[in-house]
């Protein structure tokens, strides 16, 4: 992190107003397109990003750089994005193509899924999971997490990480399979 962010960072924890705008202002837009891929609702983004900011520069005592100033406010904005899923049982909105990894070479089973099976395929059976499957799949295979951050941010064991993400996979699977043969509704 640079010397510019980190001063910014000192004087918000100073309640130096000028320097929260700054900080918003670097990280509002990124921290926007994460909520997106969460929620379909644009002013649900928006609030979840407001939210996020005003939780981060309450807890901006806790912030420690041991990781970058947006990587632990990314990490706000999803947990805020996955308690309002969980609150209104909302789908996942459709993701976008650059972030979704098909392959996944870091799991001991290479997941590779049949060339024919299209991208609206795959969005539409991530749709289809149950939540603890799809929270496990979306930051695992969308957002890159590894199953110690994801257990962190969902309140569960690591090995409830892998496990989720597993059967997750092979739901997942199954429902490309059925879709590829024609065979689901």
């Amino acid at each position: 992190m640079n010397t510019f962010t980190i001063d910014i960072i000192e004087k918000c924890k100073l309640n130096d107003r000028k320097a929260q705008l700054q900080l918003y202002n670097q990280y509002c837009d990124g921290m926007y397109v994460v909520a997106k891929r969460f929620v379909k609702d644009t002013f649900e983004a928006e609030d979840i990003v407001q939210e996020a900011f005003i939780k981060a520069f309450a807890k901006l005592h806790q912030y420690k750089a041991e990781v970058t100033f947006g990587a632990w406010l990314k990490r706000i904005v999803i947990n805020k994005s996955i308690d309002l899923l969980k609150s209104k049982k909302q789908q996942m909105l459709e993701l976008d193509e650059v972030h979704l990894k098909v392959i996944d070479s870091n799991y001991e089973d290479e997941w590779l899924v049949d060339d024919a099976i299209t991208l609206k395929e795959v969005k539409s059976a991530i749709k289809e999971l149950p939540d603890k499957y799809r929270y496990v799949v979306m930051l695992f295979l969308v957002e890159g997490y590894d199953h110690q951050e994801i257990a962190e941010i969902l309140n569960i064991t690591e090995v409830a990480s892998r496990t989720q993400l597993s059967r997750g996979k092979t739901k997942l699977k199954d429902l490309l399979i059925l879709s590829q043969n024609g065979t689901r509704y």
